[in-house]
């Protein structure tokens, strides 16, 4: 499963690239429905039925209100792309959203529960309509349509548009522009219907998040949505205490940054009252050089000397600035990743370099699973079974509590191979269709989740 970068360029939308840059172990490749993993084989035909998560319990933020204004602020008044937005805009009346298009089975349950969420923790007033007024249009198209549009883009959101056709005649117009924007009336969303349930709830989650809120990503935030490392695919407690802010009614569309600044701590105050008492990090910002090195270091396409050049200018970035943080065990993460093919005895102790930082940095517990995965990879690959089991066993609970299924069925798999190369064959049987279910909504059609349990099977030694 790959998470996607967003782009840094001047398009008037806000798209979800697909560029990959937190991937669990590698990516997925076509395979024919009958091709199954050594001992992983299954008696019916079809694999077992796709699982969902429930009830979302997200974890409370623990940020200093110093902290929260700065960051609230860089969120709301800029682009990613670096463009300066003059005043804040949202929803002044209560918002209605419809869906449109094509759309999957499995986006109308997770959009139900999204909304609940919305209403009963960010406090907004948004409810489901049919009726073709509706403020926000949720599109249902192919990843086809989104591509001969933004080639690399996974979804996106315009404003002033409630369809693709018609934001493909407004595009480059000031109509679509979000610099010109002093309210926010009506609104698209651009969501593919050929990919997996995750990515579809994925993409749902941080366009809509955009819709209502804040357009700007920053690398700084370990527990948010609104990030360009794309680790966290569900709105967070952090998200959602951004966005009952961005609602509060001390807040209204046109006022400055100023006015905005001048408001927040009595705003913050109430709605997060701890955050009064905590002392302020001032986390530094994070420089153009560094994202661009990131982004070269995992973007698709790019040549192999070109990338391991951009792992190493991101780590040593990272050391120049001092940084302690998940920056600077991103940094190494990415240089894992660049070596792992080549060499991977080196690519595990970048890792190991990883989960260090991660592990002394607050927020982080879910970054640590994904360095997991590639931790417990190479001890099935060396035959440590027992030390692979370790590694992996606690973040199953944390794939689960941030209902990433990609995530949760990777760790599964793992696990799996861990259980064989101890001689537990009945137990690793077990857990193998355990994760399928989970495999299904992760990675979508049934060949991606059997090539994920070949690929996952080939790491065990005693499977040649």
């Amino acid at each position: 499963m790959a998470a996607f970068l967003r782009g840094r360029g001047t398009s008037p939308v806000t798209p979800r690239f697909a560029l990959p840059l937190v991937m669990l172990l590698s990516a997925c490749v076509p395979a024919a429905q009958t091709d199954m993993p050594t001992r992983a084989q299954f008696a019916q035909s079809t694999l077992p039925p796709m699982k969902t998560f429930a009830a979302t319990r997200p974890a409370t933020p623990m940020r200093s209100n110093r902290d929260l204004a700065i960051d609230f602020i860089e969120l709301s008044f800029q682009m990613e792309s670096g463009r300066q937005l003059p005043v804040l805009t949202r929803f002044e009346t209560p918002i209605t959203l419809r869906v449109t298009g094509k759309p999957p089975a499995t986006l109308g349950p997770d959009l139900k529960q999204l909304i609940g969420r919305l209403r009963n923790e960010a406090g907004i007033d948004i409810s489901y309509t049919t009726r073709s007024d509706a403020n926000i249009t949720i599109e249902a198209v192919s990843r086809a349509d989104i591509h001969r549009i933004l080639p690399q883009a996974a979804c996106f959101v315009a404003p002033n548009v409630r369809s693709l056709s018609e934001y493909r005649s407004a595009r480059r117009k000031a109509k679509t522009d979000w610099t010109a924007l002093q309210t926010r009336e009506k609104l698209a969303i651009f969501l593919p219907n050929d990919v997996s349930p995750q990515e579809v709830r994925d993409c749902l989650h941080e366009e809509l998040a955009q819709a209502l809120g804040p357009l700007n990503d920053l690398y700084r935030l370990p527990d948010s949505v609104f990030n360009d490392d794309n680790v966290h695919t569900v709105l967070t407690g952090f998200d959602m205490l951004i966005l009952r802010t961005y609602y509060d009614p001390a807040l209204r569309s046109g006022m400055t940054r100023g006015q905005v600044a001048q408001a927040l701590p009595a705003i913050l105050a109430r709605n997060n009252p701890r955050g009064a008492a905590l002392p302020a990090r001032f986390a530094t910002r994070t420089p153009q050089g560094w994202t661009k090195a990131i982004q070269a270091a995992l973007g698709r396409g790019t040549p192999a000397a070109r990338r391991k050049s951009a792992a190493r200018e991101a780590v040593r970035i990272a050391t120049a600035m001092g940084w302690q943080d998940h920056r600077r065990a991103f940094a190494h993460y990415a240089m894992g990743r660049v070596l792992q093919a080549s060499k991977p005895d080196r690519a595990h102790h970048q890792y190991l370099i990883a989960d260090g930082y991660y592990a002394a940095s607050p927020g982080t517990t879910l970054h640590r699973a994904y360095v997991a995965t590639q931790l417990a990879a190479y001890a099935i690959a060396q035959g440590q079974g027992n030390e692979a089991l370790r590694i992996i066993a606690p973040q199953i609970t944390i794939a689960r509590q941030s209902e990433n299924a990609a995530l949760l069925a990777t760790c599964l798999l793992l696990k799996a191979e861990a259980l064989e190369l101890e001689g537990r064959p009945g137990e690793a049987r077990s857990v193998r269709l355990d994760s399928i279910g989970w495999a299904r909504y992760g990675f979508g059609p049934d060949w991606a989740v059997r090539a994920k349990l070949r690929e996952i099977a080939s790491l065990n030694p005693l499977k040649g």
